[in-house]
């Protein structure tokens, strides 16, 4: 498999490249600064797959096609975004990075031919609605972060999860209908970040609280996890907890636990004028076959009259 790790060399990603390329995968790290190339490529060492670094900015990527010369370039199966601004340049970068480059590139990914996974690392707190699980004292909390804290942060990567869920939820539809391909949708979504080491045991799925904290390295032992399976789609909350890995990461996902829940996922869908009607698509594919006849009418009728003159 071929990974495009955008971000690379952020705390997470620095976590994640390894235990990509123990899996025998290979990883496009790509970063903006010269300067990490070498830090970045140590990561590869004894490896069983094989690290690269592209060195491309982020600050570059306006449009869905500047983001397609990458992936084209890359030709990867998975992408990962672990990127952002980090707070650098003000709200204007943030808005930049975090949600203009962020759906360019999901944008990209969605239509590009190579692509079957993508996964978003994005924040718990990222959501309109105060979930069934939450208590309103965590929901407050929640919102002070994402009005009043770091509002910037939080509606610009609110906008990329809600199209990256907005374009999925589209793609399941085409898939049922037999017009596309599969694509997972993977955002995990972790609580504040700690550069402590890992523990290996977390609350994922539904977390009961959203003040709570988890490691970067366990963010990226679940990335990875999640990364490697076939049946995970959705949205994960992320906390530190007392599951070991593993089995919480089986448990979300035959349980299909998808903290989506009581968001509205069609309005995503409509907002980002992504959807047709039910009525116009079974129109639209009852009258396919009779419009098709009457184009061939239409064509054999053009070719007589131009056969005649």
């Amino acid at each position: 498999m071929q990974v495009l790790l955008l971000g690379g060399h952020g705390k997470v990603a620095l976590h994640l490249t390894p235990l990509l390329l123990a899996r025998s995968w290979n990883v496009t790290s790509v970063i903006r600064n010269a300067e990490h190339e070498n830090e970045i490529l140590a990561l590869g060492q004894g490896a069983k797959g094989k690290l690269d670094v592209l060195l491309s900015s982020l600050d570059d990527v306006k449009s869905d096609a500047d983001a397609k010369k990458i992936l084209d370039r890359v030709s990867p199966d998975y992408v990962v975004w672990s990127a952002g601004a980090g707070g650098k340049g003000g709200p204007d970068r943030t808005f930049a990075i975090d949600e203009r480059a962020a759906k360019h590139f999901l944008s990209a990914s969605f239509a590009h031919p190579s692509v079957t996974k993508f996964l978003l690392v994005s924040w718990l707190g990222s959501r309109r609605v105060q979930p069934s699980w939450l208590s309103n004292d965590e929901w407050a909390a929640l919102q002070n972060v994402f009005c009043d804290v770091l509002p910037a942060y939080s509606k610009a990567k609110l906008e990329a999860d809600e199209y990256m869920t907005a374009l999925a939820a589209q793609r399941k539809k085409l898939v049922a209908a037999g017009a596309a391909r599969p694509l997972q949708a993977i955002n995990l979504r972790p609580g504040a970040l700690t550069d402590t080491p890992a523990t290996r045991k977390v609350d994922l799925g539904k977390t009961k609280k959203g003040r709570d904290k988890v490691t970067r390295e366990d963010v990226a032992i679940v990335a990875d996890q999640l990364l490697a399976r076939d049946d995970t789609d959705g949205w994960y909350d992320l906390l530190e907890g007392a599951e070991p890995v593993e089995q919480a990461v089986e448990r979300v996902a035959k349980e299909k636990i998808d903290a989506v829940d009581g968001e509205d996922v069609d309005g995503m869908v409509k907002r980002f004028g992504l959807c047709h009607s039910d009525s116009d698509s079974d129109t639209a594919t009852a009258a396919a076959p009779f419009y098709s006849l009457f184009c061939c009418f239409i064509l054999i009728d053009l070719w007589f009259q131009s056969a005649s003159q």
